[in-house]
């Protein structure tokens, strides 16, 4: 039986990846429910005040706590991008199976539906099914969870073209095993190494995809809070109050650098 070496099971991309992505659900997550100081409370008193013990991040044009926004609107980003990993990887794992697996004419359909998706800039396509559906949480998830399913598509048909014909799948198919169950159970667990690192892929482009629609206005409404929307309030007081762009910009940063070294270190302990 085949083991992970010690530096597979653990190496410093997927600790370094864990420790930041970790901190940043934890804070998130926590926002939606607590923060230090409310949201949407306003103080002309302590417009822009700069960071200190009291406001870490400072305060914002209306004096709210902006290290409280940062909070909710990780949050907020953080569970709007998961569902629509969700949605796009359920849709992807089901129509890359049917179509590996299967093939014919069905899988000509998809792909030629994939290659014409691909074929237009995801936020501008996403522009568009906002357009349609109109603004709004659920049309955002919906909107770019369409974009994403090709990308998983074409990873899950590929690894069932791989697999459809392996010695213990023709085994099975022998043994009269049902095609249900070839598809989930018998191929299934063995893609999902490669699928997971799709996945961690998929979550930074859709917290970009969602703080880009959301910076342009069209994603989470004020008074919510988002890191899109907060980049794009502050943009009109650079000068003035820097920390203001920076603290949501630097979130992203983060966010997006940890859930990449996560995903290499996940890479590196399936290869």
């Amino acid at each position: 039986m085949k083991t992970l070496s010690p530096a597979k099971k653990w190496n410093k991309y997927f600790t370094a990846g864990l420790v930041m992505t970790g901190a940043a659900v934890f804070l998130g997550l926590l926002g939606l429910f607590w923060t230090p100081y409310s949201t949407t409370a306003m103080s002309a008193a302590e417009r822009f005040a700069a960071p200190s013990w009291r406001h870490l991040f400072g305060t914002d044009n209306f004096g709210r706590d902006i290290f409280s926004r940062v909070m909710q609107g990780m949050g907020t980003t953080i569970v709007i991008s998961t569902l629509v990993v969700l949605f796009s990887g359920a849709a992807g794992i089901l129509l890359g199976a049917l179509t590996g697996y299967f093939g014919g004419v069905l899988d000509e359909a998809v792909m030629r539906v994939t290659d014409a998706v691909n074929g237009f800039p995801s936020i501008l396509l996403a522009l568009v099914f906002i357009s349609i559906l109109g603004n709004g949480r659920q049309n955002l998830i919906l909107s770019l969870g369409i974009v994403f399913v090709p990308s998983y598509v074409r990873i899950v048909r590929g690894e069932y073209l791989r697999l459809r014909d392996a010695d213990y799948i023709k085994r099975a198919r022998l043994m009269g095993v049902g095609r249900f169950r070839i598809l989930f159970v018998h191929i299934l667990p063995n893609i999902l190494p490669v699928f997971g690192v799709s996945v961690m892929i998929g979550l930074n482009n859709a917290i970009l995809a969602e703080s880009g629609m959301s910076y342009l206005g069209i994603g989470v409404q004020a008074p919510d809070a988002s890191l899109g929307n907060m980049l794009s309030d502050a943009q009109g007081y650079l000068q003035a109050a820097p920390w203001y762009a920076l603290a949501p910009g630097m979130v992203i940063v983060w966010i997006v650098l940890g859930f990449s070294l996560f995903s290499e270190g996940i890479r590196r302990r399936v290869e």
